[in-house]
């Protein structure tokens, strides 16, 4: 794996590269400065870095701003970015996820937890390329009338993927990492809910992945168009669902929320590509309020709000079909 490590401070520079040379085949290229960076990653088009590690608060161009300049480049919009921060102030972490970070590093480094982090992120890259390989393996030379024939790959209705380009949704890896390193002081009243797509499966179904993709990135910007205003993040967690944690204490009611994000979805006048109208609706689940959860904890109420949400989408579906049911009888 090769990795990137990006901090104004040289001992910390000194610190990673020691420790990056004595473990594994990793190798490491390191710059005290966002400009500096940039020169490495454009000498490096030809073998990009397969890890960036930054460091929040470095003067001019901080990490987090050289976070959104990387993913804004094509070869680093799936590359693990870890942060680098012995800042305590959690607006800057919230910041860092938001521009597209996958996870943070705090200093001063335990170097258990930094092994570990690395591990993880390793395992990630290796078999991002093993895919890529056993893809590449399997093509054949298109023939000309392949080439003029536009692939339209789906993704599996209950993977996640990351939605760019929206206002307060980041992935819901990044997500879960949020969720289980911020303390319990700093997450004491947030609030989790979920919104799951109502007939996921027949809109799945009825979809090209082009459609669908446009589909879950058309209901993450009525969401975030319903919370603005509000402190938030939110991610896409597979199966038509998405979870959002609210922040300073607020607690919305999710009966008048839900309305309030169905009636922005029904003015978008959602559409198939052929121009029919697509039937699009949420339902949410029950409030799930982060006290005193941090770590595990915070994980399991994540899972909890998202199957909440799909619990009651599969309710709403069930009176409905009841109530034609009723009505033909």
């Amino acid at each position: 794996m090769h990795i990137l490590a990006v901090d104004d401070d040289p001992s910390i520079i000194e610190l990673l590269e020691a420790f990056v040379n004595a473990v594994g085949d990793n190798t490491i290229e390191t710059a005290l400065c966002a400009t500096d960076a940039l020169d490495l990653v454009a000498r490096s088009v030809a073998k990009p870095f397969d890890c960036i590690l930054l460091d929040i608060q470095m003067p001019g161009t901080d990490g987090i701003e050289l976070c959104q300049i990387l993913r804004d480049c094509p070869e680093y919009q799936e590359t693990p970015i870890l942060m680098l921060t012995a800042m305590a102030d959690k607006s800057y972490i919230d910041r860092a996820f938001l521009a597209g970070a996958n996870d943070y590093i705090a200093k001063p480094f335990e170097i258990d937890d930094l092994r570990g982090r690395l591990a993880l992120v390793e395992n990630l890259v290796v078999t991002r390329k093993k895919l890529t390989e056993n893809n590449t393996m399997g093509l054949v030379q298109p023939s000309t009338e392949a080439l003029n024939v536009v692939v339209d790959v789906k993704p599996s209705l209950h993977e996640p993927f990351r939605i760019k380009n929206v206002d307060g949704v980041i992935g819901y890896q990044a997500l879960e990492n949020y969720v289980s390193l911020i303390s319990k002081r700093e997450l004491f009243g947030s609030s989790i809910l979920a919104f799951s797509i109502r007939g996921i499966q027949d809109l799945f179904e009825t979809t090209s992945g082009f459609e669908f993709e446009c589909l879950v990135t058309d209901v993450s910007e009525a969401l975030a168009a319903s919370l603005e205003g509000h402190q938030f993040l939110t991610a896409y967690a597979g199966n038509g669902t998405f979870v959002c944690i609210l922040k300073k204490g607020w607690v919305p009611d999710p009966v008048e929320l839900t309305d309030r994000v169905n009636l922005i979805i029904h003015h978008m006048e959602l559409s198939f590509n052929d121009g029919r109208p697509m039937k699009v609706s949420v339902s949410a689940g029950d409030v799930i309020r982060l006290v005193w959860k941090s770590g595990d904890r915070a994980i399991d109420a994540l899972a909890q709000a998202h199957e909440s949400a799909e619990r009651e989408s599969r309710r709403y579906g069930r009176n409905l079909e009841d109530f034609w049911y009723s009505k033909s009888a």
